[in-house]
């Protein structure tokens, strides 16, 4: 299965989750190619949608490995992928320094993409991150675990496609998963895009003023 873009694997996950529309769902994406996914996924449930900020921790000599991730909130998480880290030889000072630079580039994205708009409850609801796509899963797992801390009734996790290594780590951290195409050969989230273009910041923002707060 290859999409036509995000907004057409949103609509195709929406209809793979249409059964959660009267679970009083609040649905969750993870910046930037997450978020169109997830409008369209909020749209046809009629939920509210935020964004959760979430960055990879990546090895210093390899910067697009992921040794772990950092996710934003009023006590930030770090997620740390013990294999990678004892591969790549990386001592804990070493790490602490990443996971720092790691949390001041999730803040300055908080800045830039939601400023001061308050976040959505999820105590006691059903919570569905969603992401274009997952490879490693390390950021997707941090931001699983951040959002358990928030207590809602069910975590479900939506993805277009997945790499079968991250959906097995993965399936650990939630009740239900949603993923539409699990390749037995992954490349990169990209090659199921006919259009991956880069999302802008612009167009979070304007996203997300679709969705105001106060109507969740």
């Amino acid at each position: 299965m290859r999409f036509a873009d995000r907004a057409d694997a949103g609509r195709r996950l929406a209809e793979a989750l249409r059964h959660y529309r009267d679970r009083d769902p609040v649905v969750l994406a993870l910046p930037r190619g997450g978020v169109p996914v997830a409008a369209e996924i909020a749209a046809a449930l009629s939920a509210p949608l935020d964004v959760l900020l979430a960055r990879k921790i990546g090895v210093p000599s390899q910067p697009e490995l992921a040794m772990g991730a950092v996710v934003d909130g009023a006590e930030p998480i770090v997620v740390r992928n013990p294999e990678v880290i004892r591969l790549a030889h990386v001592d804990a000072r070493a790490f602490e320094a990443a996971a720092a630079r790691a949390l001041v580039e999730v803040e300055r994205a908080r800045s830039r993409l939601v400023g001061q708009r308050p976040r959505v409850e999820v105590a006691g609801r059903a919570a569905i991150l969603v992401d274009d796509g997952v490879a490693t899963g390390a950021t997707a797992r941090a931001a699983l675990q951040a959002l358990r801390l928030k207590v809602p009734r069910t975590l479900t996790l939506a993805v277009p496609v997945a790499s079968a290594e991250a959906l097995a780590a993965l399936e650990r951290e939630v009740d239900d998963l949603v993923c539409l195409e699990r390749p037995a050969s992954f490349l990169a989230v990209s090659a199921f895009y006919r259009d991956f273009r880069q999302v802008e910041d612009a167009e979070v923002v304007a996203i997300l003023m679709r969705f105001p707060p106060a109507a969740a």
